[in-house]
């Protein structure tokens, strides 16, 4: 899969190489204000049949989200790398806080990046729940967003 630049009118689906039976299918069209445009396109050996075009699709989209779940958060002005054992520790450290009433507090995170670290202490469980339910809905919203990718797709046009 690559992103690359074209035609502003290229087929979704078309046969590159007749004789090799190379194929393409080409999504997320985009046309920038200065009137280039892209697309992400994916080359097959055969014809690919509409489940095998959702299947590359889908996971392109399933990829994108989970960059955007990692990077693409922040909290108090910071970036917050939401890898999926930083998810864990923020959940893990989120429940003890709950289950004792904040007892385990204060907590200190790293956000930022590793050039410019920045580090958020919690002192109470107001602060803590906070950050970890704005963090929470950051995640669902992203997946949400996700979901409607998916849903607005006509794979009729790959037929």
């Amino acid at each position: 899969m690559k992103r690359v630049q074209g035609s502003k009118d290229v087929q979704l689906l078309g046969c590159t190489n007749p004789v090799q039976d190379k194929w393409r299918i080409r999504w997320d069209i985009q046309t920038t204000e200065d009137g280039v445009t892209s697309f992400v396109e994916e080359e097959f050996s055969e014809k690919p049949d509409i489940e095998k075009i959702k299947s590359v699709i889908f996971s392109w989209i399933d990829h994108r989200v989970e960059e955007r779940i990692k990077s693409g958060f922040t909290y108090l002005g910071q970036k917050v790398w939401l890898s999926q054992e930083n998810q864990f520790n923020y959940k893990s450290t989120y429940d003890l806080a709950v289950q004792t009433k904040g007892k385990n507090l204060p907590v200190t995170f790293k956000f930022g990046t590793d050039d410019m670290p920045y580090y958020a202490k919690f002192n109470t469980l107001s602060e803590l729940s906070d950050f970890y339910l704005k963090m929470v809905a950051y995640i669902r919203e992203m997946v949400e967003n996700g979901w409607k990718d998916k849903d607005t797709i006509d794979f009729t046009l790959y037929l």
